[in-house]
């Protein structure tokens, strides 16, 4: 199929040739056409799928079908900032040679540039949920005549704590309106919101492109603290990427890091939620564009990063569970490009390398022993559990028998 198979407006698909578009992705060509006739959708798809447009392509010809509408039509909730800037970025380049407004409107600065987006009267606005309250609640917008309304990363806006939100946004919209939802996940909670909220929606499963995951080769490393640095340097050396995404658990580990890496000679930068709004765009406009060769990120400041090419997502701290887990590689290996997933397995990581045994088994590599961990042997970093180690207990250590060593040390060895 191609997307002129889809019967777009004209505007549409020239936008669509000039960025080199011609064939939809599966949740595009199933999304799509259900949009288009006015049904509600239900979408369980991941990164990298091609989410944005399937929405944002049958919301622009359904609005520049019509005469141009007469205030908010189309409210777009997205979970961070950087999601929100996204798929304003994607409408606007999809929607350029159409003739109605949209506004932007998210936290962390300040408001009166976006008061005065709001009083241009947009089709659409886009938003995250605690700044589209505060607007709403000094009188800057009104939701009454909202006809479509998407949720995007809604599981991911559930985790954020936007549950009391989203359901203060839901009650002050139409009840009759067309509802997109799109979620990596689909949680009790997201499943109750969809039927208490959605008129037999169309339910659309892409899930994470498994077809893409055998093109990312992935590697786990056992590893203690003390020697991820001197790994992730010796990785960042022998791996010929010409961009890397480091993943750390905390914002003070994230600026930490980059400022190594610079140091010893691989410039990077880190976004997090404490960095200005100013700071985050130019990091990952620099990011995008190739010139910063090394972005350093938590979980929740990297939702919003799409960089087709990226070769090299590295777990610098594992993340909590698989889920996160696929976000984060699924950044990597896109468009039919191979990528590397580099992780580094600590003392603490057992519950989650199980999760992603299961999930991969031997596509999963697994390197135990290493120029950085000779002995295959992770050690606890709990001085109290250490010093119950120097005591002689035999307490295992999570996922795997425990041997003392020592002392102090753990073996993971299956």
């Amino acid at each position: 199929m191609k997307f002129s198979d889809l019967k777009l407006l004209p505007q549409i698909l020239e936008a669509l040739h000039e960025k080199g578009y011609r064939e939809p992705t599966p949740v595009q060509e199933q999304t799509i056409p259900a949009v288009m006739a006015g049904r509600d959708v239900l979408s369980l798809a991941q990164t990298g799928t091609g989410k944005t447009a399937a929405f944002a392509l049958p919301i622009l010809h359904i609005l520049g079908k019509s005469t141009p509408p007469k205030g908010i039509k189309v409210l777009v909730l997205a979970p961070t900032r950087e999601l929100a800037i996204q798929i304003y970025d994607n409408f606007s380049a999809y929607g350029k040679s159409l003739p109605f407004r949209m506004a932007l409107i998210y936290g962390g600065v300040g408001q009166r540039n976006q008061e005065q987006e709001l009083r241009r009267h947009p089709a659409i606005v886009i938003a995250t949920p605690g700044r589209l309250i505060d607007l709403y609640n000094q009188g800057h917008l009104r939701l009454g005549e909202v006809d479509v309304l998407v949720l995007d990363e809604c599981d991911r806006m559930l985790d954020m704590g936007f549950a009391r939100d989203l359901n203060k946004i839901l009650g002050l919209l139409p009840k009759k309106r067309q509802t997109l939802l799109f979620s990596a996940t689909m949680p009790a909670d997201i499943r109750t919101m969809a039927e208490k909220h959605m008129s037999d929606p169309v339910r659309v499963q892409i899930v994470a492109d498994e077809n893409n995951l055998p093109k990312i080769r992935q590697r786990m490393y056992y590893v203690n603290r003390d020697q991820r640095q001197h790994l992730l340097l010796d990785v960042l050396e022998k791996e010929p990427a010409e961009q890397a995404l480091i993943f750390t658990r905390t914002k003070r580990g994230a600026d930490r890091l980059s400022k190594v890496l610079t140091k010893e000679g691989h410039p990077a930068q880190a976004i997090h939620g404490d960095k200005s709004q100013n700071q985050r765009e130019k990091a990952l406009q620099s990011f995008k564009a190739h010139s910063l060769k090394i972005l350093v990120a938590t979980d929740l400041a990297s939702r919003g990063i799409d960089v087709k090419e990226l070769d090299l997502v590295i777990n610098f701290d594992m993340p909590a569970d698989g889920e996160t887990y696929v976000h984060r590689i699924g950044r990597t290996g896109r468009a039919g490009r191979e990528g590397v997933s580099v992780s580094f397995r600590g003392y603490d990581d057992g519950d989650v390398e199980k999760e992603l045994i299961k999930k991969y088994g031997e596509e999963l590599e697994i390197i135990r022993k290493h120029k950085f961990l000779q002995d295959g042997v992770l050690l606890a970093p709990d001085p109290a559990l250490a010093a119950k180690n120097r005591q002689g207990s035999r307490k295992p250590a999570p996922s795997a028998p425990s041997r003392n060593a020592a002392g102090r040390k753990a073996s993971f060895r299956k």
